[in-house]
Formats: C-alpha cells, structure tokens, sequence
C-alpha cells in the first residue's frame, strides 16, 4: 500500500445514517414527484381513462395508468372555453408587478435602514416587519373596505396593491442583510470621487444583485400562489390562474380533465423559473447570512 493512500474507516452507525439518508431522500422525492406526474399525465387523458384503475391487490395491473391515448383537448378547452389566457396574463402581470414595485421600494428603504443612523431605527424596522407577521385573514375586511372604497376592488392595480402590502416589509428586512454585508467603503470611495448619495447607491447595486434578484422570484411565486388576495380583491375583473382553477369545481360537475390541465398551466412556468435560475437563487438567499 503507497504511503499515500488513506483508509477511511466508518463505523456501522454512520453506515447506518447514510444508508437512511438515502432512504429519506428517495421517499422525499417520489412523494413530491409524484403527485405531479401524475397531474401531468392525467391532464392529457379522456376522463374514462383517467378513472381507469387495475382491480384491487392486482399491482402489476398498475400499467394501466400509462395505457391511454394522449389529448390536449382539456387545454383547448381552457384557453378556448374558460378564457385561461386571460387569467394567465392577470397572474403575470400582477406577480411581476407586485415583485418589481416591492423590490424598487424595497431596496431604497432597506439601503436607508442599513447605511443612516436615527433615533427610533430600531423601533421603525421592527414596525415594519411586524406588519408582515399579521395573519392575511385579520386584515382582509380592513383591506377590502379600504379597496371598495377607492374602487380597486376587481382590478389589475388593486391586486397589485393588495400583494405589495404584504410584499414590500418582507422586500425590507431581506434586502437590509444585503445592504449590511457590503463594506461602506465602496460608498465613501464613490463620494470622494464626487458622487451623490443616490449615485453612490447605484455603484453598490450590482453587489448585490444576486440577493435582489433571488428576492424578486420569491415575490414572484407569493404573487403567483396566491388565492385569498385573488379571490376577494381581485374578484371580476383581476381574477388570476388559482381562481380560475377553484370555479372548475361546480356542485354539479367536477371537470377532472381541466382541472388537471390548470395546474399543469399554474405549477409549469413557476417550477421550470426555479430550475432555470436555481444556481443563482441559492446564492443570493446565502448572500447576507453571513456579515463579513
């Protein structure tokens, strides 16, 4: 044996943790996968073949599932009959609304809370977390009454309105750990050179952008998941894709077929953002966890 090589001797017990770390993990993942292959595949078949199921106990009758001939007539269905394409076009635009507003007035106040010192910042920071930490259902009469009242009720910029509430003091304390992590030096080498503040702020900017842009997703899927805000605010005219899929079910008639094609349509675009971006987000969520 070379000097160099090394025998790494593991004990039953940490064999043991490995062994059921896999386990788990393997559980994990068919328990989450599954249920939305099956969403998936079921949104492509008739609604006899949906129900088709292999006589109780026969488990190698399970390849029945796979055993039907593909449709897409449940999605023509939803864009031709149910007007999808609109409430698609209402969820993208008041998640990315909501997100952008949250993080531009967000990133502002958080840099303030960050670099100014003032009496009271303490208690204002807390304040504004705080209003996050309210349950939605305790504020949803005031909310509501106060929309009704401006007209927003039923509308694009109401719905907007209604997530940044709860968006923008979450957009705050995030963003505040970013801010914290960059070095003030940057900022004062940029003043010396004759920037503003405001100039100043902009050179720090792309510093932190992973930490933005990782934030402006996650707002994006809180806009987007969304179904009290929808459904009570933006009812009428700003109704959104989980809405949309909750009518589908009538006392009279469950419609399977669309129902799964809904939330094929509502789940695909935010899960194929996550693993377009899914490198980038995990480093801008670690970004402030550590102060250097």
């Amino acid at each position: 044996m070379a000097s160099s090589d090394v025998v790494q001797y593991r004990s039953p017990a940490r064999r043991l943790v490995e062994i059921l770390t896999v386990v788990f993990l393997a559980v994990y993942l068919v328990w989450t996968v599954l249920p939305l292959f099956i969403m998936f595949v079921s949104s492509f078949k008739d609604l006899l073949e949906a129900f088709k199921l292999p006589p109780t106990g026969d488990w190698a009758g399970a390849w029945v599932f796979f055993d039907f001939t593909p449709t897409v007539q449940h999605y023509v269905d939803l864009f031709a009959d149910n007007n999808f394409g609109t409430y698609l076009a209402n969820s993208i635009i008041a998640s990315l609304g909501s997100a952008l507003i949250s993080v531009v007035f967000g990133a502002m106040a958080a840099y303030s809370l960050s670099r100014i010192e003032f009496r009271g910042k303490r208690d204002l920071f807390f304040w504004i977390i705080s209003t996050r930490m309210a349950p939605v259902v305790a504020v949803m009469v005031p909310l509501y009454a106060i929309f009704r009242g401006a007209g927003l009720v039923g509308t694009l910029p109401g719905l907007i309105l209604a997530y940044t509430t709860f968006n923008l003091p979450f957009a705050i304390w995030i963003l505040k750990g970013f801010f914290d992590n960059v070095p003030y030096a940057i900022e004062e080498a940029a003043m010396c050179d004759g920037c503003t503040r405001f100039q100043a702020f902009r050179e720090i900017l792309p510093l932190v952008a992973p930490g933005i842009g990782a934030f402006l997703v996650l707002c994006v899927l809180f806009a987007w998941n969304d179904f009290l805000f929808a459904s009570i605010i933006g009812s009428g005219g700003a109704k959104t894709l989980p809405v949309a899929t909750k009518e589908l079910v009538q006392p009279q008639n469950i419609q399977w077929g669309k129902i799964m094609a809904a939330g094929v349509v509502t789940t695909a675009p935010m899960m194929f953002l996550g693993l377009l971006i899914r490198r980038y987000l995990v480093t801008g969520l670690t970004m402030g966890a550590v102060r250097e």
